[in-house]
């Protein structure tokens, strides 16, 4: 049986954002398959029950079914396996993702009516984050550092940031593991380096060190 991975965009995108790390997962031998949803108009649980119905019709044709999220993709990864269930096993990769909450989408909330719409209906997730991470699986986390994006003028970043996510909150307790790369938000998607990472944690658990 083969491994398989399955995409979650993160917000304002759809599933056609993933097309280049989708190739290159499949050229690391990885069955990939992309999962679209609304990031502003659906509801979180609505998302997690379709994400775990998508992941139970993978469970008899694969060994593993593996989550990569970019952004708010990454948290809903984390809240979709965060209780003890009959989920295939796997491994989590979150790219870019406010683990510990995002201080750029706090900052929008003040705008008032406005912000809350722009975040839609997965704004506390966005804004909270989480504690820790304490669920079965291994979650690796990639951060950017290129300060190149919308949130470096929405909020003021204490640390690295990749313009919309401070690498800070990207650290979560219980990571299995966590690496920084020279990238911005969006170009985490597109980097073949990130996609290198990637395959090498859903293979090991470990992010790989860099090519000689």
């Amino acid at each position: 049986m083969s491994e398989h991975v399955i995409l979650l965009h993160g917000l304002w995108m759809r599933g056609f954002a993933l097309s280049m790390l989708h190739r290159r997962l499949m050229e690391a031998g990885f069955r990939v398959h992309r999962f679209d949803y609304l990031s502003v108009a659906g509801s979180e649980q609505h998302i997690l029950d379709r994400l775990h119905v998508r992941m139970a019709g993978l469970a008899g044709e694969a060994e593993a079914v593996h989550l990569v999220g970019h952004s708010l993709g990454g948290l809903l990864a984390l809240r979709a396996c965060g209780e003890p269930d009959t989920l295939p096993p796997g491994r989590i990769v979150c790219l870019g993702s406010p683990l510990r909450g995002s201080a750029a989408a706090r900052e929008m909330a003040r705008w008032g009516r406005g912000g809350e719409l722009l975040l839609g209906h997965n704004r506390q997730l966005i804004e909270q984050g989480f504690e820790r991470w304490d669920g079965a699986r291994e979650v690796g986390a990639i951060a950017g550092r290129m300060p190149l994006g919308l949130g470096a003028m929405l909020g003021h970043f204490e640390g690295e940031h990749d313009g919309t996510v401070a690498v800070e909150e990207t650290r979560l307790p219980g990571l299995a593991d966590h690496c920084v790369v020279e990238s911005n938000h969006t170009s985490l998607l597109f980097s073949p380096e990130v996609a290198r990472l990637v395959a090498g944690f859903l293979y090991t658990g470990h992010f790989p060190a860099p090519p000689r």
